[in-house]
């Protein structure tokens, strides 16, 4: 056990959880005079301090804290995601930096509001519109918005995008996706019957118990998709990338999967008769008592 007891301006190297770092009394004092790191080093308290090039040990995970370091040196907030906010959010609070709490608190905060204003339309405004005779929505940023439940068919969506928005059970029966990025969208019991989602990204979309019947998915990404349940019957999935995806139980009976990327694709129980699987690697997917008759398998892999 060491008891610091060195000029306010002499280095300090710190070992925190694992990674080190190496900083002044300074840095660690004078922004956040009332912290628990201020405390630890204002010399009133002994610390623990390591034999090898003396460094500090601190008990936590050190990911986020050169965040913390340029913090108390500059107070600046650093562009983060969401995720990683939280996680900095965790140390701030354990460091006891409370200025650092409320700056993160304020950068989600204005975050959540420059979102919202980037949403071109509302809900009402949709509604309004879909009430006209002939409806584009092309390349307009409508994400995040609560569409469930309405009869937007034939709308033409192309070039939108659509992150999040809540499709459930809406009627998009003959509605035009073409390269939309709907990443993490929900389509749950949705109409998408003769849809058009050439080139679409749908990563993470929840697609369960959707009509996809004759929809053409030709070129999409499709990774992590959940299709549990979803009639997928003649359904154009050429070239999709389908990686991932839970199709548990889906109807694909017909459906064109021709150069289809199905690597670890959860096809349990799913009806493929007739389906066009011409060199299509099965290799890593998970077939069993899915119905594969009357299918093309000509070249597949499996």
């Amino acid at each position: 056990m060491a008891h610091h007891s060195d000029s306010s301006s002499s280095m300090v190297r710190l070992n925190i959880g694992g990674r080190k770092f190496c900083t002044t009394l300074d840095t660690l004092t004078q922004r956040e005079p009332d912290s628990m790191l201020a405390a630890m080093f204002s010399g009133r308290h002994t610390i623990c301090q390591e034999s090898e090039k003396g460094h500090i040990f601190v008990d936590r995970d050190g990911k986020h804290f050169r965040h913390i370091l340029n913090w108390l040196r500059d107070g600046v907030i650093p562009p983060l995601k969401d995720s990683e906010y939280a996680q900095l959010l965790r140390e701030a609070e354990y460091y006891q930096l409370l200025g650092l709490v409320d700056g993160i608190k304020s950068a989600l905060s204005k975050r959540k509001e420059d979102e919202e204003l980037g949403t071109e339309l509302t809900r009402i405004d949709i509604i309004k519109c879909i009430q006209s005779d002939r409806v584009r929505f092309r390349g307009i940023n409508l994400s995040g918005l609560d569409l469930s439940k309405l009869d937007l068919s034939f709308v033409d969506f192309s070039y939108a995008c659509l992150k999040t928005v809540f499709f459930s059970r809406a009627n998009l029966q003959c509605a035009k996706f073409r390269d939309v990025d709907a990443e993490a969208s929900i389509f749950h019991n949705a109409t998408l019957r003769e849809c058009e989602f050439t080139g679409a990204n749908l990563r993470g979309a929840v697609l369960a118990g959707a009509n996809l019947q004759s929809a053409n998915l030709q070129d999409a990404c499709l990774i992590g998709c959940s299709f549990c349940g979803a009639d997928l019957r003649s359904a154009h999935l050429q070239t999709a990338d389908l990686t991932n995806a839970n199709l548990e139980g889906a109807n694909l009976e017909g459906a064109n999967l021709k150069g289809a990327k199905l690597t670890n694709a959860n096809l349990k129980g799913a009806n493929l008769q007739r389906a066009y699987l011409r060199h299509v690697n099965l290799r890593d997917t998970h077939l069993e008592g899915a119905k594969l008759d009357g299918a093309n398998l000509l070249g597949a892999i499996r």
